[in-house]
């Protein structure tokens, strides 16, 4: 039994090393095969010199460095492709989900052997306050879209069994989002108790601008929610334009107009307006279904690699 351990790493430079050091004792001290799989998105203060040199430590440390910052889910993305452990668990880079908490999670997955997935559910959070709000959103959008069972919280530290993780891998997407892909693809997901820890050094990069940024990768890649909305406004709009144009060719037709020609131009416009509003939402529609099956393009590229 093999398990792979992504951690997505961003600006961690003077906790990512501590973090690795403790994943690796927790391993060993417990016999377990084991690889870890860090991927660096597109720091901008050491962590990369970091990775590398806990790399060349360990050959079982395998780091890869993308070429740019695409954000946490699609580092995360690059680790599943790169991994081949019977088991995937992912994790945090600043000690928030301490080590020796997978012990948890590898013990829940295979108590019963009937859960896929298991989620780590903290007892509780540390995290900040716009963070904990934006959390609150996202798991509505999980419930509505992903059809996530309402016992289950859904959080970054996870289990999942190497079958997930092969329809992960196979989902073609250039915007993917983890939690819901790994719902979207487990047939009896679960949870454990575990501790959360306040971060070991610096701050979150999860700021309300990349809760929001996240927010909109839900909705435009994976739901039609938007344009459905833009659609029912556009024939809200166009039901009241037919109706105005009707309010003056009857008004013209029985009481005149003060005018010559203003009761035309009305109708034609607000008609012709109306049709409009019509096509481009169902253009719109017809546009969204086919982005969402052509989506084929690269989320990723990897600039450097070490072990891999």
């Amino acid at each position: 039994m093999k398990y792979s351990v992504v951690i997505p790493v961003y600006n961690s430079e003077k906790i990512v090393g501590k973090t690795i050091d403790e994943t690796i004792l927790f391993f060993d001290s417990n016999l377990l095969d084991f690889e870890i799989i860090l991927v660096n998105d597109g720091s901008t203060d050491g962590s990369w010199n970091v990775l590398k040199q806990k790399a060349l430590m360990d050959e079982r440390v395998k780091v890869f460095d993308l070429l740019k910052n695409y954000g946490q889910h699609t580092a995360n993305f690059c680790g599943f492709k790169e991994s081949n452990g019977d088991y995937l668990i992912t994790m945090d880079d600043d000690l928030q989900n301490p080590p020796s908490e997978i012990s948890k999670l590898i013990n829940k997955i295979h108590d019963d052997n009937c859960h896929d997935v298991v989620f780590g559910k903290f007892n509780k959070k540390m995290h900040a306050l716009h963070r904990k709000i934006g959390t609150r959103f996202v798991n509505y959008l999980n419930q509505k879209l992903f059809n996530k069972p309402s016992n289950v919280t859904i959080t970054n530290f996870r289990v999942i069994r190497r079958d997930v993780v092969e329809r992960i891998c196979e989902y073609h997407t250039a915007y993917p989002y983890i939690p819901g892909l790994t719902i979207m693809f487990s047939a009896n997901p679960g949870n454990t108790e575990v501790e959360h820890h306040p971060r070991g050094n610096g701050k979150s990069g999860y700021n309300a601008v990349k809760i929001i940024k996240l927010l909109m990768r839900i909705l435009f890649n994976y739901s039609s929610y938007p344009l459905r909305f833009v659609t029912g406004l556009g024939f809200a709009f166009s039901f009241i334009c037919f109706l105005l144009a009707g309010f003056y060719l009857l008004k013209a037709m029985f009481l005149g107009t003060s005018v010559a020609g203003w009761a035309t131009v009305v109708v034609l416009l607000s008609f012709f307006n109306g049709i409009t509003l019509l096509v481009i939402g169902m253009l719109g529609e017809y546009l969204i279904r086919l982005i969402n099956q052509t989506s084929r393009g690269a989320s990723y590229h990897v600039k450097e690699s070490i072990n891999a």
